[in-house]
């Protein structure tokens, strides 16, 4: 609750209380990592929402310490002429994770119960076809051992808003800001029925729909990563203890003297 006297909010995380847990909550991703290489787990990820609910930002902090190796982002472009004419979870199987790898997907092929429907790239009829086959789909790849975690980013108009203003605004932000991303600020409520319908239809027992109040930021953050690493049970990988070998020892051989010659870049800072 906002202390009137100051206008400050007394439930919002300070810099340094985000840093701190943020940190530790990345360290515990590294420890599942190792966990999910060693046993040959395979994970997807799904991060829905609508535009400028934090999706990038929330998946940067997740995977900011990790391999990408093994943490792999899809974030795919819109599909080409071929694509076009391809089963249309096609694409998106062609990115699933094999063994030791966890995927995860920057929108999915959720975009048809969304931008797809809602911008008028798919009729209705694909539209309807989707929400009934999607939860079947789900159930295969469950069945075929890959763990399958969906997020839903929530966002409210008021801070949806003023996120755009700041990209409009902010150079360095301002290549987020796309026609679609306009064209989805005008069109709310229609995105808000595509929603609520795609939850409807898709939020199944073998593959539910987890819902992140994503208002404030740094919260919706540490709120989905704690949640994830919920989701896989993870315990320590067994490793021999690392030692240095010795450096060999050539002081016949002046690795320095070659360099003298190359191209440097100029020492600005």
């Amino acid at each position: 609750m906002a202390d009137k006297d100051n206008g400050k909010d007394e439930n919002k995380l300070s810099n340094k209380q985000y840093m701190k847990e943020l940190r530790r909550l990345q360290a515990e991703l590294c420890k599942l990592q190792e966990w999910v290489k060693y046993k040959g787990i395979r994970v997807i990820v799904v991060f829905e929402g609508r535009d400028a609910a934090g999706k990038g930002g929330t998946i940067r902090a997740m995977t900011e310490r990790v391999s990408p190796r093994v943490f792999r982002v899809m974030a795919l472009p819109a599909p080409s002429d071929r694509e076009k004419t391809q089963m249309f979870m096609q694409r998106y199987i062609d990115r699933f994770p094999a063994g030791g790898e966890i995927v995860i997907f920057d929108r999915s092929w959720y975009n048809r119960a969304g931008v797809e429907f809602v911008m008028g790239f798919c009729t209705n009829e694909q539209h309807r076809i989707f929400l009934e086959q999607c939860p079947q789909v789900e159930k295969y790849i469950v069945d075929a051992g890959i763990i399958l975690i969906k997020y839903w980013l929530e966002v409210g108009p008021d801070e949806q808003e003023r996120r755009f203003k700041a990209r409009i605004n902010d150079p360095l932000r301002q290549w987020k800001l796309s026609p679609m991303d306009l064209g989805s600020f005008g069109r709310w409520y229609d995105y808000s029925m595509a929603r609520d319908a795609m939850l409807k239809a898709t939020d199944s027992k073998h593959s539910p729909w987890f819902v992140v109040h994503s208002d404030d930021k740094k919260k919706a953050r540490l709120n989905c990563i704690s949640h994830f690493l919920s989701k896989i049970p993870y315990g320590k990988v067994p490793r021999e203890k690392v030692k240095l070998p010795p450096r060999d020892n050539r002081k016949r051989y002046d690795d320095q003297a070659p360099l003298k010659k190359a191209h440097f870049i100029p020492e600005i800072y």
